[in-house]
């Protein structure tokens, strides 16, 4: 990788990490505090809202690229705005509590941008349909999945690195500035939180990733299974999760403490631990998707789609075992 483009990601990190320490000050003048209770994973009050940092360090990418790639400008316009809308809606919620489908509404209409700019790219309506329900369903994911120190900032991290190395150069560099900003956050929420993501943050990551995904399915010959099994921790646990939920008749959109993960805290593992754990399966992922992106796509998507049902069988033993 080019020196400049090292010393870019260096700057996009500490960026990141300037903006998490105003992020921190301001969450104790406004009172923005998450506090302990039977649907948390923590112990003490903890600020929110840190996500900011990572959502401004990304629009700063942005105005960047706009003076680096003129020709991209409308592209990365629509992005932008698609990911103001997610992270704004986000929050407001972190201030101000809204209803789950006000917010649904405006992730809408965030992955619709999203759609459309696969659909202009492509001219795959199968493609742009796919990438705009991903990136719904991976906002809200990252949302429920971020309960514990690091594990939603880690992901996103494994996400933009597997990005960084199946990405053609320059595009390669999306998935790096992601896995930077995210490295600028994480020394202030894991191994201990001294802030939180808050709604701003874990829905912005979600559509991050899927505009990587995206990006990936618009410009490799990459199997398209492969990309998913980028996010296949979070999209297995919370897929699951969900799943049994609704079958269950419970209210889905509604905080809870039946993730696995929240079940491994529960039962007294601590949250590094998890953090690492759903981490190391990540890597396996990573690996996998790396190897066999340089195989026949058949290949690809025989791995992809067994690593999905390896991920579903470990899924259903830890839970049935952490339910005994």
């Amino acid at each position: 990788m080019q020196a400049r483009y090292l010393l870019l990601l260096a700057l996009t990190s500490l960026s990141a990490a300037l903006l998490t320490w105003g992020a921190i000050h301001y969450a104790h003048w406004r009172q923005l505090m998450d506090l302990p209770g039977a649907r948390r994973s923590h112990q003490v009050s903890t600020p929110r809202g840190g996500g900011i940092a990572i959502v401004v360090s990304q629009l700063l990418v942005c105005a960047v690229a706009v003076v680096v790639f003129p020709a991209a400008t409308a592209s990365l316009l629509v992005f932008a705005l698609g990911l103001l809308l997610v992270a704004g809606i986000g929050w407001w919620d972190d201030h101000r509590p809204l209803p789950a489908l006000t917010r649904l509404c405006v992730h809408l209409l965030a992955a619709l941008l999203l759609g459309g700019l696969v659909w202009a790219a492509t001219g795959s309506l199968l493609k742009a349909v796919f990438c705009a329900g991903l990136t719904v369903s991976l906002i809200n994911i990252w949302n429920f999945m971020d309960g514990i120190n690091g594990l939603a900032t880690t992901q996103a991290i494994l996400v933009g690195i597997g990005a960084g190395l199946l990405l053609p150069a320059p595009l390669s560099l999306a998935g790096w500035l992601l896995a930077a900003d995210c490295f600028g956050f994480l020394p202030f929420n894991f191994p201990r939180a001294r802030i939180f993501m808050g709604d701003v943050g874990s829905g912005a990551l979600g559509y991050l990733v899927a505009a990587i995904i995206a990006l990936g399915l618009c410009t490799t010959e990459v199997a398209p299974g492969l990309w998913l099994v980028l996010p296949a921790a979070f999209l297995v646990d919370a897929g699951f999760t969900l799943l049994l939920r609704m079958i269950n008749g419970e209210a889905w959109m509604q905080a809870h403490t039946q993730h696995l993960y929240q079940r491994f805290v529960k039962r007294g593992a601590g949250h590094t631990v998890v953090t690492l754990g759903y981490g190391t399966f990540s890597v396996l992922g990573l690996t996998i998707a790396l190897f066999f992106s340089q195989l026949p796509l058949a290949w690809g998507w025989t791995a992809s789609v067994l690593w999905l049902l390896a991920g579903m069988v470990i899924w259903i033993s830890l839970r049935a075992r952490l339910s005994s």
